[in-house]
Parts: C-alpha cells; sequence; structure tokens
C-alpha cells in the first residue's frame, strides 16, 4: 500500500470535451494543460514536473513510449521532466498520486495529466486495448468461457465480469433492477448538467431497461462507453505559494490486487486504510466521484466502500437522495463513467477537476449546496478478480472557498 497524508493545493484544473471523437491527442493535451495553466495563472515554463497517464497509445496511436514527451513537445514546458504512467483505467489517479508526493517535496508546481483517445474507428482494438488491463492468461480463459454463450453480445469479457458481479448484488442484497437503472438515470441526468460530459441528454428507467443487451443483466445505457478526453491538474506542495480559497489534497491512498482477494473486498481494505489516513469517515463526505464502469457498479461500491450498508444503495439511488440537489451525500455529480465518460488515462484526473470545480463554486447547473469533503475513487485492472489498483482522494475546500 502507498499514502501520502501531506496536503497539497489544487492550483489550477482543465478538461476537454468529452463529448468529441474528432480531436487527436495532442490537441486534447494542449486544450487541457493549457486550461489547467491559464486557471493557475502560470506560465508552461513555471512547471518543473510532469505525470503523464495514458493507457492505449501504444495500440491504438502508434505511440508506444515517451507518449508525453510526443504529445507535449509543442507546450513549451522548458527543461521539466516528463513521467509516463500507464495503469489501465487508473493511469489518471496513478499519475495524481505520484503528482502529490513530488508536489510535497518540489519547489515548483507539478502536472499531473491523463489523456485518451479510444474513438479510432476500430472497435475491436479499442476493446482489446481496455482488456490489455488484465493479465494474459486470465485473457484468455476469460474469451474461452465467453464463447461457451453466456449471453454477452457486445463481445466484452470485462463487461461479463461485470454482469457477474450486478447478479451476485441482486442474489446478496435484493438490488432490483429498476435500482440499478436509476442510477443510469441520476447519471446522464447529471451529465446532461456537465458542458464537458459525453452524455447530454436525459433517459428514464424504461429506457435504460429496454435498452440493448450488452451482457447478462446489462444493458447499453447501464456502461460507459468509449470516450475521448483529457484532464489536467496543477498541484502546488507548501514550498509554492498557494491562495487559501484552492481546494486541497489532503490523502492519497493507494493498493495494488494480486488475485488474492475479490474486486470489492479490495475497495474495502483500501477504503479502511483510506478513513485512517484521512482522519476522518464516509458519514463525513459531502461528494464522491466514484468507478462506475456500470451502473450497478456503482451501487456496489457504494456499500463496499462503507457509504450505505449492504443492500441499501440501490435503494437510496433510486429514492433520489444521491442527486446532486438533495441533502447528503452526492455521488458522481460529474454523469460519471457512465454519463461523463470514461477515457481510461483521465479518469482519476477527471474525478478530481469535479471536486475542485465543486469546491469553488464552478459546477454551474449541477452545484452541489456548501461541500468541503470529496473523496474521489478510481480503478484499474481486473487481476483473477482481484482489482489491479485502486486509488482514494481525499479532498477538501479551501479555507475561504
Amino acid at each position: 500500500m502507498s499514502r501520502h497524508t501531506a496536503e497539497v493545493a489544487i492550483l489550477g484544473t482543465g478538461m476537454t470535451d468529452m463529448g468529441r471523437r474528432d480531436l487527436e491527442l495532442e490537441t486534447m493535451t494542449d486544450q487541457a494543460v493549457g486550461a489547467a495553466l491559464d486557471d493557475a495563472g502560470l506560465a508552461p515554463s513555471d512547471i518543473g514536473l510532469v505525470i503523464m497517464g495514458n493507457a492505449m497509445g501504444g495500440r491504438l496511436s502508434d505511440q508506444a513510449c515517451v507518449r508525453g514527451q510526443a504529445w507535449l513537445r509543442k507546450l513549451g514546458l522548458s527543461e521539466a521532466a516528463i513521467i509516463n504512467v500507464d495503469n489501465s483505467c487508473a493511469g489518471g489517479s496513478s499519475a495524481l498520486h505520484l503528482g502529490t508526493m513530488a508536489a510535497s517535496v518540489q519547489d515548483r508546481p507539478v502536472l499531473a495529466l491523463g489523456v485518451e483517445k479510444m474513438w479510432t474507428g476500430d472497435r475491436s482494438e479499442t476493446i482489446a486495448g481496455i482488456e490489455d488491463g488484465l493479465p494474459v492468461e486470465y485473457r484468455l480463459d476469460l474469451h474461452a468461457k465467453l464463447k461457451s454463450g453466456e449471453g454477452n453480445p457486445a463481445g466484452s469479457i470485462l463487461m461479463g465480469l461485470n454482469s457477474r458481479w450486478a447478479l451476485q448484488l441482486i442474489e446478496e442484497t435484493g438490488t432490483t433492477l429498476p435500482q440499478m437503472a436509476s442510477v443510469a438515470v441520476k447519471a446522464f441526468d447529471h451529465a446532461a448538467r456537465n458542458p464537458l460530459a459525453q452524455c447530454q441528454r436525459s433517459v428514464t428507467v424504461e429506457e435504460v431497461l429496454e435498452s440493448p443487451q450488452v451482457a447478462g443483466v446489462l444493458t447499453r445505457l447501464m456502461c460507459s462507453s468509449f470516450t475521448d478526453g483529457a484532464a489536467a491538474i496543477v498541484l502546488a506542495g507548501p514550498d509554492v505559494e498557494a491562495p487559501a480559497s484552492a481546494p486541497r489534497i489532503i490523502g492519497s491512498v493507494t493498493r495494488s490486487g494480486n488475485g488474492l482477494i475479490d474486486y470489492h473486498d479490495r475497495l474495502t481494505l483500501t477504503a479502511d486504510a483510506a478513513w485512517d489516513a484521512f482522519g476522518w469517515g464516509p458519514g463525513d463526505v459531502d461528494i464522491v466521484e466514484l468507478h462506475d464502469a456500470t451502473a450497478p457498479e456503482e451501487i456496489f461500491a457504494l456499500e463496499s466502500l462503507g457509504f450505505f450498508g449492504r443492500g441499501e444503495a440501490g435503494p437510496a439511488t433510486e429514492a433520489g437522495v444521491t442527486r446532486y440537489d438533495t441533502p447528503g451525500l452526492v455521488v458522481n455529480s460529474s454523469g460519471g463513467l457512465v454519463g461523463r465518460g470514461h477515457p481510461l488515462g483521465a479518469t482519476g484526473l477527471a474525478q478530481v477537476v469535479e471536486l475542485a470545480d465543486q469546491f469553488r463554486g464552478r459546477a454551474g447547473d449541477r452545484q452541489v449546496s456548501g461541500p468541503r469533503l470529496g473523496v474521489a475513487v478510481n480503478t484499474g485492472g481486473i487481476i483473477y478478480g482481484d482489482a489491479g489498483f485502486v486509488a482514494i482522494h481525499g479532498v477538501r475546500a479551501g479555507t475561504d472557498a
């Protein structure tokens, strides 16, 4: 396990429009970094270190190495070192974890950046790139089982795993399909209020349940989609001046799984370590941005992380109590992976961009009332049923925000 608890200020954030498919990787990095630097009031030459997260640049864009150097070379970053991180769906949170550690000992700001281009016209290659987040033997075994016929018209072994988790949720907690569909309804509603989100329309429970089958009980509108996008955050440690109003990352806790326990048990263990490191618990959190690769996964994760007891998250979501405009815990105000989109290497950073926007009162039509504490939970890879990587970032509002 790795943890970092020294406070690091968020000086600036930037994110691209995740509803677009026409932008190249270099353009997306330019847009996200430019916005984050403008927000921080800094020039590219002010940055002392860059941590870049990306998962599929090698497979889909023919840039297997030095991705950050290739895509950032025109930005004028001067002599800043660029370190590249590949951690499947958790590349962004991995970059942010390393960035917070680096910022705490740097005398110059640190840039954490994630970018992904998933729309290339070759669906099979994109799916293969996503499945690179599994060990090869495990991947081949799951594909062999898929051919035996499990009701998986999308042909996705990862959605097959998520479908099994959804069935486990139904069988063990009594969670219903309408409750799962209500997660997607909320995700689309929040995303429609987020001008940078991929999905810009509302849906009904009936539309979600009647949309095409992906795998098992999962329908198309319950699942995150291929997404192009980038997100960037400028960080400042104690040796760099930061306004009191800047949100602070107050802790970063990470763990990697090894296949010895279940994915959701890994979430629980990591969350327990995070609450211990942060000095507060799930009952203190105003907003959580979590890894909802599917709608049922939001329910399972909320219970695994300790935000709700077993069997409670589904009814709570169906009742609307996790929306942006209700008292208590707000879940995925950005729209989450289902609504905002899931550009693998950028997702973990996009989650914290949302928290920072909420704390600074910049979330527009989805603004939460007076939030003070937030948590971002991002996972990447699956190792024989275990989570390959879990990152939990605790974020607080600035002192005079």
